[in-house]
């Protein structure tokens, strides 16, 4: 992914309804292709975070990647997923957060339907969906 697709716009005003951020369809993550279904919802970006809500289906696989430009910060809305974090394999379940600092190797597994939040900081774009990758294919 190119560092100026990896750059986000921060949001303008205070405040976001969660209803008027559409779920984007996601196939492709830290440049690996994603085995599953996943949506990303960028609800709120600063200038120095950003905040996410992501849908993860059951079965859907997150491949084994790493962020050398920001960290990120974990919470468990619904469902169950198994993550493996430098090396460490755990099961969360809702109410269950989670941190991937830079540079360390970590993964995840849908093992329900799930939907978590996460926080980057700095703000960083990760993912491209599935019309951005439809659009460069294009070209």
């Amino acid at each position: 992914m190119d560092e100026k697709d990896r750059l986000i716009r921060p949001t303008e005003g205070f405040f976001v309804p969660g209803k008027s951020v559409p779920a984007d369809p996601v196939s492709l993550v830290e440049g690996v292709i994603e085995d599953g279904e996943l949506t990303v919802k960028p609800l709120m970006v600063g200038k120095d975070i950003i905040f996410i809500e992501a849908f993860k289906g059951k079965g859907m696989i997150d491949p084994m990647h790493t962020h050398e430009d920001h960290e990120s910060v974990g919470y468990l809305l619904s469902g169950r997923l198994r993550l493996v974090i430098g090396g460490e394999e755990f099961i969360a379940e809702p109410g269950d957060a989670w941190i991937h600092p830079r540079g360390v190797p970590h993964q995840s597994e849908g093992l329900e339907d799930s939907v978590q939040l996460e926080v980057k900081s700095p703000p960083r774009k990760t993912w491209y969906t599935d019309a951005e990758i439809a659009a460069r294919n294009a070209r």
